[in-house]
């Protein structure tokens, strides 16, 4: 929402561009949008010789020498495409009631993100939270200690709580817990709350092979925990295929690890 509210500050003589309908396969879905002005971009409605002739009308809107209200464009190689597809497009200047309608849309879409609640903001932490930060996701780091919470993108909401595994109740249906924490004890016992649950898209902890038995173990003594409770947490994250320990690198996997697991939640829960 920030970086939309910079581009309309900065370029008020803008135009909306949305994509209306579709048909076939196309490169980007209705309702997705776009705004040009004469000098910047904000979003893309699929990129391609037919992004470029979707900025160039919306230009010639701007200059006063031409433009049309709207488009409809074959996907083809009349245009230097293969999608095969077709895509309709409308395009408005942004004006007050334009720019209010564009927040109430984002707005909405937030409200839809999928949650993905970071325990602990080490060097992994802020990296994963670093990597999550563009993408259609609604993040929160939760920490114990208030100086680990600086220095994360602005878009991440943060916690500060003494016992974050109270947290993991009230992580909506569908969310992600990532364990992360600088205290193994801490990780146990947010693991613990998450695996109970069996509505959570996805369950992870940062470590190793040693520190998942140590878990089963320390889940066994403490009285909790079925087979399948291990069977759905991800212990280590980030997987086995790129063997870097750099905190970058395993955020890169686990966000990949992440977006596959609730993609994987949302055709399960529709189906």
């Amino acid at each position: 929402m920030t970086y939309i509210r910079r581009f309309l500050t900065t370029h008020p003589d803008s135009i909306l561009v949305d994509i209306t309908g579709t048909q076939g396969s196309t490169p980007r879905e209705a309702g997705t949008f776009m705004l040009v002005s004469q000098t910047a971009l904000w979003g893309t409605i699929g990129g391609g010789q037919f992004e470029f002739m979707a900025i160039a009308n919306a230009r010639d809107m701007l200059a006063g020498t031409g433009g049309m209200a709207e488009m409809d464009i074959p996907l083809g190689p009349d245009i230097g495409q293969c999608c095969g597809g077709r895509t309709q497009l409308r395009f408005r200047r942004v004006t007050q009631a334009v720019a209010e309608e564009i927040e109430a849309r984002l707005t909405s879409e937030i409200e839809r993100l999928p949650e993905v609640y970071l325990f602990g903001a080490g060097h992994v932490g802020r990296a994963l939270a670093t990597a999550l930060a563009p993408l259609p996701l609604s993040v929160t780091v939760v920490e114990t200690r208030q100086e680990e919470l600086a220095n994360l993108p602005p878009e991440t909401k943060t916690r500060l709580m003494p016992m974050p595994e109270a947290l993991v109740k009230d992580i909506p249906a569908g969310g992600a817990v990532v364990i992360l924490t600088h205290d193994h004890a801490l990780d146990f016992l947010i693991a613990r709350e998450g695996l109970e649950r069996t509505d959570l898209a996805y369950v992870g902890m940062i470590g190793s092979a040693t520190k998942r038995a140590t878990f089963a173990s320390w889940l066994s003594r403490e009285g909790g925990g079925e087979r399948a409770w291990l069977e759905r947490l991800t212990l280590p994250i980030g997987g086995a295929a790129v063997r870097d320990k750099r905190p970058e690198v395993i955020a890169a996997m686990t966000a990949a690890e992440i977006l596959t697991a609730l993609g994987a939640y949302r055709m399960r829960s529709s189906s």
